[in-house]
């Protein structure tokens, strides 16, 4: 009898090996890069701390240290202002010689020499309202306006995610640490601790904390590791959480480079450069004031000789000797460097 013909056996279905391997594959890589951006997110963050607390520190030794400086510098300032204050309410001053102290008061002030004068009227006021706008602000601050608006437009939809994420991920953990869920007085204390830190990251925005300690104290969620459901929904997870990382990595290099461009970070940057030539920079600081408080006190004694009429207004309209000479000094300095620049193409 003929052999039966066998049919041939249904194609064995594909099973979900490779779709989880390469699923696990995709889950490593990910907490791969999560783990990284943790680190340089916790990096930079302290160095942002402990730049801002060198401000701080410079600044505070800086005040303590040049407080008599400070003080000195202001007597002075407000001696010349008497001065030129008793100088052009002399009733003796002709109207042509009082245009010439007023030129020479205002030059003084508009170089920074001494303060302006607080309670002077602002000029051109019928110009100034002419090119007023309806909120008083200048135009090229309008235009930053805008495309300040303009960036936080392009920038809501991630911050809005991120503000979400940020607080799934407190109410998750507060759910787990808060002291009222536990009955046990040491489990308690700790849980206490834990909630200052998760209230503080929270407060600060600060994600990547909220992670940290969501990892230090194994509280994230338990998957099955062969349940492709699962651990898609975990790549998922930390693939959104990744990307908000780096938002909150790339906000904390702006703010570095934004403290860094103030006026006190630049002092530290600064105060580094000397220091590495072995100059100590408190000290040239306050030789540099001195040289400031005797060239100040130089302008008070010219102006105080012109009142006593010591000079003519001639003399004084020449301006103070030492002010000539500072510029001379400029002049031969920006020469110097003029030169030795020309010098390298040689």
């Amino acid at each position: 009898m003929p052999k039966k013909a066998t049919s041939p056996s249904p194609a064995t279905p594909p099973t979900k090996t490779l779709a989880l391997s390469d699923l696990h594959i995709r889950l490593a890589a990910l907490e791969k890069e999560h783990q990284s951006l943790l680190k340089k997110i916790k990096r930079k963050r302290t160095e942002l701390k402990n730049f801002v607390e060198q401000m701080r520190s410079l600044a505070t030794e800086i005040f303590h240290r040049a407080t008599p400086s400070f003080q000195k510098m202001s007597e002075l300032n407000q001696e010349i202002h008497a001065l030129f204050k008793e100088i052009l309410n002399d009733s003796k001053l002709s109207k042509k010689n009082r245009k010439k102290v007023e030129s020479l008061y205002k030059n003084l002030q508009y170089g920074g020499i001494i303060s302006p004068k607080l309670d002077e009227e602002p000029e051109d006021t019928e110009l100034d309202e002419l090119f007023e706008t309806d909120d008083s602000t200048p135009p090229h601050e309008h235009r930053q306006q805008q495309q300040a608006q303009r960036e936080l437009e392009n920038g809501s939809a991630t911050k809005s995610d991120q503000s979400r994420k940020i607080r799934q991920t407190f109410l998750r953990l507060a759910e787990i640490f808060h002291p009222d869920m536990v009955t046990d007085p040491e489990t308690q204390m700790r849980h206490t601790e834990i909630m200052k830190e998760i209230n503080k990251a929270y407060q600060e925005g600060d994600l990547a904390r909220l992670l940290e300690i969501e990892k230090q104290h194994q509280a994230g969620e338990a998957i099955d590791n062969n349940s492709e459901d699962e651990v898609t929904r975990k790549c998922n997870l930390i693939e959104q959480q990744n990307e908000l990382l780096k938002k909150q990595y790339e906000d904390l290099k702006r703010e570095l480079r934004q403290v860094k461009k103030t006026p006190e970070g630049a002092m530290v940057s600064d105060c580094k450069k000397v220091k590495n030539q072995g100059i100590e920079p408190i000290e040239q600081i306050l030789d540099e004031m001195e040289h400031q408080i005797h060239v100040v006190s130089q302008i008070r004694n010219f102006v105080r000789d012109f009142k006593q009429q010591k000079i003519s207004i001639q003399e004084f309209m020449q301006g103070p000797p030492v002010l000539n000479r500072t510029q001379e000094e400029i002049i031969e300095d920006l020469y110097e460097q003029m030169f030795g620049d020309l010098d390298e193409f040689f």
